[in-house]
């Protein structure tokens, strides 16, 4: 294709034409040619539709069939000589193939061709151009002047396109002589034909010739002009400055524009239009006034985009003329038939939603300079605005809007073109626009400045909180166009809607919310017609269904906050403890009642499912919260909605399926589609209830856990959010469902575990399928790769709490296959512990692609596991982990000729010996040493001793010494006060025992520890307990129970041997085996007694059939402090089991009895639903920065302090901690378990944030001890939290476990 037909010049011809046409109006506003050469040249880059171009799709084609042979043949000879090692060097294939071709005779050729034949098009076009304007020209002088038609949509503003005119280009004379010739002194022929001159001038010359000032006079007098014709040429000349003409330039024309508008209407040259004769938009002279005010708001909106490359004096002028124009108002007193329309009502005519100015205020740039000058000089015009959103309010809720006969449209629907307006509807325009105006203003910091304003006729100053209170009215109580009837405003300029639009703004603000919205006054207004149905009272007729959505929707907003939520929940009160505000039980009330149907007025409503649907929503955004539930319990709306699912999903089963391929969706279809989306919106609410832990027990009590976590399981695998209003997924609210037996087994039913097993076997074994085996996988660095680390992390929050771990693991049996094939999957927990966990064969090494990487994330799974110290007796009972990791250290050794060699140091056997070393021994901080699990740069990477076999003892160096003071002392004052004679007398020695002990875990910590601590426990529980008052549980039975056919479980057993092992490296006990046997029987005893006030549920979980099936990790501390004295810790035991304390501290205590049934029956412990709850109650309001980072990474405070409590701490504070910990719950209460734990959280505030960052949170906290903290030290801040939130905590604590 080397030369063109005739053909061919045709085509390019029209393929050139049409590229010159899409690009008209860009060439057209290059203020010279070399600026249209530039555009031309980087068309490419700054146009993206440029390859759609037929003629670039013509090129392309021609050079590809051209060219193509050449490229192939010098790829293949490069390809070639790279493969030899004789490749172009440095330079790329690409630079290689492209210089080559470029110097190739095929590509001369195609040059020298392409070169000739777009030159003859070129030539042919212009000749065309040439002979079309000569034709124009002679048709433009027979021609007469085309009168306007009557219709308002004309293109003035849009100015001609240049590409297609002519410019005449003159000289300084010439241009003198014209602006003498535009004088208004002259003849109007010779002002026609100087202004048609002038608009064939280029307007920069004009606009920078010596003669500007005169002719920018004479045009400005010019635009007074009767004659319509002559005064539409001067807008082309403005428009097309406008259009081509730098700001420095236009904002002149502007200015000009501007001021001959207002002087027009301050002189009353327009005082002919009354606002009581409404306007004809067809009148010749409407038309002239609305041609130059939609000029000047065509660039009001589009100088934003430009005008911050220019001094910023010249933004100002364009803004101070505008702001000069819309403040003209003339004089009146009141809104009368003698008012006349001023310059705003026609701005409000062209722009109803004020487009101008929310593009001024966008920008800080130009958003200064305007409030600036409102501030300083034109507050009269927020004033009008203000004044005419009251003024139209009145009148419509006055029922001024009934006699309106026809429905505006700013922008009409309908085929006919609306011509005339009325009164009320231009009042309605400057509404719209006033109103538009007043929101954008509002959400700026320094547009609330402005505020309070004081009207000319009202006597009180409006407020911030009156301006939002006047929307909330206007929404309430104005039409919202519902329904299109006569005489309503209907869509999106309906005045209730327009007014949300607004609240809605200001809500998604969040610092103008809190300024605005957050007072008593608006929420009030806003819940004033739900009161008023509640109490049976009528409403406005304009506040029906549709307008309770829009309260609902702001309400929900607001809610969605921490400000707003607080001010609905407790008023503007701050102490949470106290009683709440109205705001959340109106909501409550009324959402129940909606429920319900027990609203008359609203109860044969067809929207009445949307309203139930909205109101639950602005309940949901408080009850998923901690201190939102807390005032949503007594409403009991969970069992509301729960009843109303039931009743539905009934309903849609009873409804008969569509049938395939039916030609019309039946009424009954419709009627099904609406109630499956209304069966899934209730069980979204459910759900919501398990964000927080008393919220998942009250949803685990409706029965209906299963059906929320299948729904949630499908809306997590689309990755949707939670709701508009949540910033996270469901993360959170999945972490928050593991913490239960209940939960967990609600999650592997969904689907939910096999999912997660099934990713993490992806992304450890199977890699992704579109890598293409040319680029193999990197070699991780970490020890657990980044694409693993998010399942990793899942698996962690799922597996955190011990009674999802004996649910999902509990009684269950490995696999251990002789054989397993390499496209076998894991399906469940158990499959992953066999296949990467437990590798005690060679048939799991070999089925694995990736053996080190998924043994090494096996490994760490199994060392966070380990934390939770019933996990890892669970662990241990039934799969022997310590024993498998014992083997592949032995087998893990450099074969010697003299035997056995030393262990080989690599990553796994690091981290196995980690492991062992972790599970061996027990002790806090200080009181154990965990080898790290990395090497250091020595000669001896890893000086740490390898423990390899159970028969050899640990190394001392993983073992601190420890000093305990286990003497009673004397002379110390809480032993001379609370131990000396007579002290049975004395009435106050409990209050003394608190003081006393108060003041010495503050001074001298180191004296409550040892035989001391016990005697003190010992002591304080039995006086307490000769107070009927202070008991809350019957006495256990214990009368020399037979317990030698009694056995303990292996779990209690392996316990049993731990708690001895750690009580002597404390060197509390000196005697192990006897030791052992006096706990062994500590234990029986203590399971006999709880056994006979246990009644085992009717349930399906496994972590409820028969006794507690962890170790009793609260009589194991007990046993220690009483120095590993049987007798007394039995004793103790049995006192203190009547006591609230014993609910919390001793977790068998509350173990299938005592608790309500559907409690029981769920299997949650109050350790989880009461005193984790208020953890995470307490800690948004204590330690708020900590609280987020818990919501950012996915993990909940709930959990972490269910894995601590639940062990007492063990492992993570050291003894006298414990110790401490112990003592200050049962002497200063219960509640302090609460406080104990804000404590710690606040003393990790830095670490928790720092590892948020790193994204392994849930793993510090689980893997490290507490550092550094000690009771002592963070009790006067405990007790600052027991003055505020004891009355409601420990009220709850007890209201909690005492049926």
């Amino acid at each position: 294709m080397s030369h063109f037909s005739s053909e061919d010049e045709a085509l390019l011809q029209s393929m050139v034409r049409q590229l010159l046409y899409s690009i008209k109006e860009r060439l057209a506003s290059a203020p010279s040619v070399e600026c249209a050469e530039e555009i031309l040249l980087h068309l490419e880059e700054t146009d993206e539709h440029f390859h759609n171009y037929e003629l670039v799709k013509y090129l392309q084609q021609y050079i590809k069939s051209t060219l193509g042979s050449v490229i192939e043949d010098e790829t293949e000879k490069c390809t070639i000589a790279q493969s030899q090692g004789e490749g172009p060097g440095n330079d790329t294939l690409v630079h290689h193939v492209t210089r080559r071709t470029r110097e190739s005779k095929e590509y001369a050729e195609m040059m020298h061709s392409l070169k000739n034949v777009m030159m003859a098009v070129v030539e042919t076009l212009l000749n065309k151009f040439e002979e079309d304007q000569a034709k124009n020209r002679e048709l433009q002088k027979k021609s007469t002047f085309e009168q306007h038609t009557g219709r308002y949509a004309d293109n003035c503003s849009d100015s001609d396109s240049s590409f297609n005119q002519s410019y005449t280009f003159m000289n300084t004379e010439q241009l003198q002589l014209i602006a003498e010739q535009l004088d208004p002194s002259q003849p109007v022929e010779v002002r026609r034909e100087a202004m048609q001159t002038l608009c064939s001038a280029p307007p920069s010359d004009v606009l920078k010739c010596e003669s500007w000032n005169i002719l920018q006079k004479n045009l400005m007098l010019s635009l007074a002009d009767p004659d319509s014709t002559f005064t539409e040429r001067i807008l082309r000349f403005y428009a097309k400055t406008f259009s081509s003409s730098p700001l420095s330039m236009a904002r002149e024309v502007y200015t000009s524009l501007a001021k001959h508008l207002e002087v027009s209407f301050i002189s009353r040259e327009n005082s002919k239009f009354s606002l009581s004769n409404g306007i004809e938009i067809t009148n010749p002279e409407i038309v002239r006034l609305l041609k130059k005010i939609r000029l000047l708001n065509d660039y009001q909106k589009e100088a934003p985009s430009f005008w911050i490359r220019h001094p910023e004096k010249y933004m100002e002028e364009i803004v101070e003329s505008t702001l000069s124009l819309l403040s003209v108002v003339h004089d009146s007193s009141s809104h009368s038939s003698q008012i006349f329309l001023d310059p705003a009502f026609f701005m409000a005519l062209i722009d109803p939603k004020a487009l101008w100015f929310k593009k001024w205020m966008h920008a800080y740039y130009s958003r200064t300079v305007v409030l600036r000058l409102l501030e300083k000089k034109y507050k009269s015009l927020i004033v009008a605005a203000i004044e005419q959103c009251f003024y139209y309010f009145e009148s419509s809720k006055a029922g001024y809007q009934e006699n309106s006969k026809t429905t505006v449209a700013p922008h009409h629907t309908g085929t006919k073109q609306k011509t005339f307006y009325t009164k009320r509807e231009l009042h309605y325009l400057y509404f719209v626009h006033s109103l538009s105006l007043l929101g954008k203003l509002l959400i700026y910091k320094h547009g609330r400045k402005l505020f309070p304003l004081k009207l000319k006729n009202r006597k009180e100053v409006i407020s911030l909180s009156d301006m939002v209170v006047l929307f909330v009215n206007i929404m309430i109580y104005c039409p919202n166009g519902q329904k299109s009837t006569l005489g309503t405003y209907t869509g999106c300029y309906a005045p209730s809607t327009l007014a949300m639009e607004v609240l809605r703004m200001l809500c998604d603000c969040k610092e103008c919310a809190g300024e605005c919205l957050y007072t008593a006054v608006v929420i009030d207004t806003l819940l004033d017609p739900i009161q008023k149905l509640l109490k049976g009272k009528r409403v406005h007729v304009n506040c029906n269904e549709n307008t309770l959505t829009y309260i609902a929707d702001i309400l929900a907003r607001i809610a969605s906050t921490e400000g707003g939520r607080s001010l609905l929940l407790y008023g503007e009160k701050v102490d949470c403890a106290k009683d709440s505000f109205v705001g959340a039980h109106t909501i409550a009330h009324f959402s129940k009642k909606l429920l319900d149907e027990d609203i008359p007025a609203l109860a044969q409503s067809e929207m009445l499912p949307l309203l139930k649907s909205t109101f639950i929503f602005v309940c949901r955004q408080m009850y998923h919260t901690c201190e939102g539930l807390h005032v949503f319990i007594p409403y009991r709306l969970h069992e509301c909605i729960a009843n109303a699912w039931r009743k539905t999903a009934f309903l849609s089963e009873r409804t008969p399926t569509p049938v395939a391929g039916a030609t019309s969706v039946s009424s009954e279809s419709q009627e099904s589609l609406g109630t499956e989306a209304w069966e899934e919106s209730l069980l979204d609410n459910l759900l919501n209830f398990a964000a927080t832990p008393k919220g998942l027990l009250l949803l685990q009590q409706t029965g209906t856990i299963n059906e929320c976590v299948n729904y949630m399981f499908s809306r997590f695998a689309k990755k949707l959010q939670v709701n508009r209003c949540e910033k996270f997924g469901y993360g959170v609210m999945v972490t928050q469902v593991a913490a239960t037996a209940s939960g967990a087994l609600a999650l592997q039913k969904s689907g939910y575990v096999q999912a997660l097993v099934t990713d993490l076997w992806s992304a450890l074994e199977c890699g992704r399928d579109d890598v293409r085996l040319i680029h193999p996988k990197t070699t991780p660095m970490d020890p657990i790769d980044r694409s693993c680390q998010k399942s990793f992390i899942a698996i962690v929050n799922l597996l955190s709490s011990y009674p999802p771990v004996y649910e999902l693991l509990g009684k269950q049996d490995l696999p251990s296959k002789d054989e397993y094939s390499l496209r076998e999957m894991p399906t469940c927990f158990a499959d992953v512990f066999d296949r990467i966990v437990v590798m005690n064969s060679d048939a799991k090494m070999s089925s694995l692609f990736n053996y080190e990487q998924s043994h090494m994330f096996g490994l760490r799974l199994l060392n966070v596991l380990c934390c939770n110290l019933d996990t890892l007796l669970l662990l241990e009972s039934q799969y022997k982990v310590s024993e498998v990791l014992l083997n592949a250290q032995r087998e893990n050794v450099i074969e010697s000729s003299t035997g056995l060699g030393n262990i080989i140091i690599d990553a796994l056997s690091v981290e196995r010996n980690h492991i062992l070393i972790r599970v061996n021994v027990i002790g806090g901080s200080s009181e154990r040493v965990l080898p790290p699990r990395s090497l250091i740069e020595n000669s001896d990477p890893y000086p740490w001793p390898m423990f390899s076999s159970p028969s050899h003892p640990l190394p001392k160096c993983y073992m601190t010494e420890i000093h305990l003071k286990n003497d009673l002392k004397q002379d110390s004052e809480i032993y001379k006060n609370l131990f000396c004679k007579n002290v049975d007398t004395k009435p106050n020695w409990l209050e003394n025992c608190r003081k006393l002990f108060c003041k010495t875990i503050k001074t001298k910590p180191d004296v409550l520890s040892g035989m001391f601590c016990g005697e003190l426990l010992e002591k304080y529980v039995l006086y307490l307990c000769e107070s009927p008052s202070n008991c809350c549980f019957s006495h256990l039975e214990y009368k020399d129970m037979d317990t030698q056919n009694q056995t303990l479980s292996v779990v209690q057993q392996l316990g049993v041997k731990m708690v001895i092992r750690y009580g002597r490296h404390l060197n509390i006990l000196t005697d192990a085996s006897s030791s052992e046997q006096e706990f062994i029987q500590v234990m029986k005893q203590c399971e006999k007694s709880l056994k006979l006030q246990q009644n085992v549920p009717n349930s399906p979980l496994r972590y409820l059939q028969g006794s507690y099936p962890g170790h009793d990790w609260f009589a194991s501390s007990v046993f220690l402090i009483m120095s590993g004295n049987g007798k007394k810790t039995s004793e103790f035991l049995l006192t203190f089991s009547r006591l609230l304390a014993s609910a919390y501290l001793w977790l068998p205590r509350l173990h299938i009895s005592h608790l309500p049934d559907d409690i029981a029956q769920s299997g949650v412990h109050p350790i989880y639903y009461c005193t984790a709850h208020y953890i995470e109650m307490l800690l948004k309001s204590e330690v708020p920065l900590v609280f987020s980072a818990f919501r950012m990474s996915g993990f909940t405070p709930s959990q972490i302090c269910q894995h601590w409590l639940s062990q007492c701490f063990w492992n993570y504070l050291d003894w006298l901690q414990i110790c401490h910990y112990l003592s200050i719950c049962i002497i200063l209460g219960p509640d302090y378990q609460v406080y104990m734990c804000i404590a710690i959280f606040k003393h990790l505030q830095q670490e928790i944030l720092q590892h948020t960052q790193t994204q392994d949170l849930q793993v510090f906290l689980k893997e490290e001890a507490i550092n550094g903290f000690q009771v002592g030290n963070y009790l006067e801040y405990m007790e600052s939290l027991e003055q505020i939130y004891r009355p409601m905590v420990l009220k709850e604590m007890r209201n909690s476990v005492i049926l």
